[in-house]
């Protein structure tokens, strides 16, 4: 049984989302929290949410990526139970019996997302076309696993982020294995 969980490979969820969901959140599509809007009528930061945000479901707040993890029952259950609290506090389902039927239909449809090897990173891209709403879901994976590393490692060798200073041509690479070490 897998589930999706929120990653964060660089800060950029912190500032193009207007809540950004911590990074190890059980996660869902999150197309409910656009009901009943016009996306035409979204603007910055709750646009760019709803072109590709999965949320997280302790926060409510929003992810550009999740990846595969195995997930026990009784953490099924409290990811259940956290968003059918968030549909009735902030979301105005109501009832709590009422609310944990559409939180059990999210979690159920986000765990069909997850069934990918573990560790599958998934984007989303929704849109509204002909007046429907579209969710397109890819999938990135390691391309090679790094012998002796744990799957966090093998994962984050996959991915290299460079930003270039036009000024005086010089390049800054981020060492995401060197980072993570520096946190241990």
């Amino acid at each position: 049984m897998k589930l999706l969980r929120t990653i964060r490979l660089d800060p950029s969820d912190s500032f193009v989302f207007p809540a950004a969901a911590e990074p190890g959140e059980w996660a869902v599509t999150g197309s409910f929290l656009f009901w009943g809007r016009d996306p035409a009528e979204l603007t910055g930061k709750e646009r760019s949410a709803f072109r590709a945000g999965f949320v997280g479901v302790d926060s409510l707040g929003f992810s550009t990526l999740v990846v595969a993890q195995p997930i026990r029952p009784e953490e099924r259950l409290a990811a259940v139970e956290a968003l059918a609290g968030h549909l009735v506090a902030r979301l105005g389902a109501p009832d709590l019996g009422t609310a944990r039927i559409a939180a059990e239909e999210e979690i159920a449809f986000a765990m069909t997302l997850a069934e990918h090897e573990e560790g599958t990173l998934i984007a989303l891209h929704r849109s509204v076309e002909n007046g429907e709403l579209r969710e397109q879901y890819r999938t990135l994976t390691a391309r090679e696993r790094v012998p002796g590393l744990d799957g966090l490692h093998a994962q984050a060798r996959a991915f290299s982020f460079h930003e270039v200073v036009e000024d005086d041509g010089a390049e800054e690479r981020v060492d995401l294995i060197d980072m993570m070490e520096t946190r241990k």
